[in-house]
Parts: structure tokens; C-alpha cells; sequence
């Protein structure tokens, strides 16, 4: 889809209900790239709405062998997320953890990287977590909600019953103690911690 000014957005539903990776188009010559990793208008032909009011924008950077998550948001509150890596590359990954989903407990990876600027959206109630390929590799999120420790979750990025499948070869994994810590999918369900789903 091409807005006003000519630039291309492409977008691919994710196998994960309401998650959606958008590519927009690199332009390149000798002084290097341009890219939009978001369009207003390509979203809201994907999604069906704009893009929610931006509460906080945050960033984190990682070398490689890092892998942060599967982090979630209590819902209610809940937080969108959009996200995309503006230097390195990582790949990204994204969990339905929304009780009664048609996807529930299905995942999908999709790599985002600087030459691609690809982003992601992801809705609230769905699980998020990356891999570092590069040292250096950011990543950059705009959030619906602003960031609230009580609110946050995390689920084990190697839990069996998920089946994440983290890049060969990746080296050390290098993870939070609070990753390191995490319940599986099943002792967050039998305490109570997972969204239920709502459209």
C-alpha cells in the first residue's frame, strides 16, 4: 500500500489472533537507507483502527546471546505494544497467552533487523520476547500504557508446553534473574496470572 508521499508499507497477519509485522520500503543510495518503520494509514488498513496513543516510548539494548522474556501486561490494564529494531537484528517473538483465543499458547518469530526496519504489532494480553543476534541490538517499543512494575509478567522462554525455538548456534543465553525465574505457562494458568481473551 502506498500513502501520500509514495512509500510502501507491506503487512502480514502473524499466526498469533490481532498480531500483525508490517515491512515498509528501504530507499538506498551512497549516503545510505530511509525507512518508515511506521505509517499511520497502513496500519489502520491492517488493524481496522490508528495506531493507540503513544504513552511512553522505551528502548532497551542488547548484545548477543541476550534474550529477554516472554513478557506480558495484566489485563486489565493491558498494553499494546509496537515494536521494531532501529540498529542490530534480533528475532522476535511473540506468544498468545489470552485465555479462550483461537490461538492460545500458538507462536510465531519474526526476524527485525536495521536494514529491514520491519516492525511488529502486537496486542495486549500477547506474550513478547527476542533474541539478540548481534551485539548491540536495540529495540525500540511504543507503548498504549505507560510502563508499571506491578503490571508486568513474565513467563519461561523455555518452557516445553510453548515450544519456542531459539536461533542455533546463538551461543550463552543470557537472561534477567527474573527470566531465569519464571513460571511456565501451566503454573501461570493454575495461579490465575493469564489475560482472558477479548476481542
Amino acid at each position: 500500500m502506498k500513502n501520500l508521499t509514495g512509500e510502501v508499507m507491506r503487512h502480514r497477519r502473524l499466526a498469533v489472533e490481532g498480531a500483525v509485522e508490517f515491512a515498509p520500503e528501504v530507499f538506498r543510495d551512497e549516503r545510505g537507507d530511509f525507512a518508515s518503520p511506521y505509517q499511520e494509514h497502513a496500519f489502520a488498513a491492517a488493524v481496522g483502527r490508528p495506531l493507540f496513543p503513544v504513552a511512553q516510548v522505551s528502548r532497551n539494548v542488547s548484545r548477543r546471546g541476550v534474550v529477554r522474556g516472554i513478557h506480558y501486561t495484566l489485563v486489565p490494564p493491558g498494553t499494546a505494544k509496537y515494536v521494531y529494531c532501529p540498529a542490530g537484528r534480533v528475532l522476535d517473538m511473540l506468544v498468545d497467552l489470552r485465555v479462550g483465543s483461537p490461538t492460545f499458547a500458538r507462536w510465531e518469530a519474526v526476524e527485525l533487523a536495521a536494514d529491514t526496519a520491519r516492525a511488529v504489532y502486537i496486542p495486549p494480553g500477547v506474550g513478547h520476547a527476542f533474541a539478540a543476534l548481534e551485539d548491540g541490538s536495540v529495540v525500540c517499543y511504543l507503548l498504549s500504557r505507560e510502563y508499571r512494575k506491578e503490571h508486568e509478567l513474565t513467563l519461561s522462554v523455555f518452557d516445553e508446553e510453548i515450544g519456542l525455538r531459539l536461533p542455533a548456534g546463538l551461543g550463552p543465553v543470557v537472561l534477567s534473574e527474573r527470566d531465569r525465574q519464571a513460571p511456565t505457562l501451566a503454573e501461570a494458568a493454575a495461579r490465575g496470572l493469564l489475560p482472558e481473551h477479548t476481542r
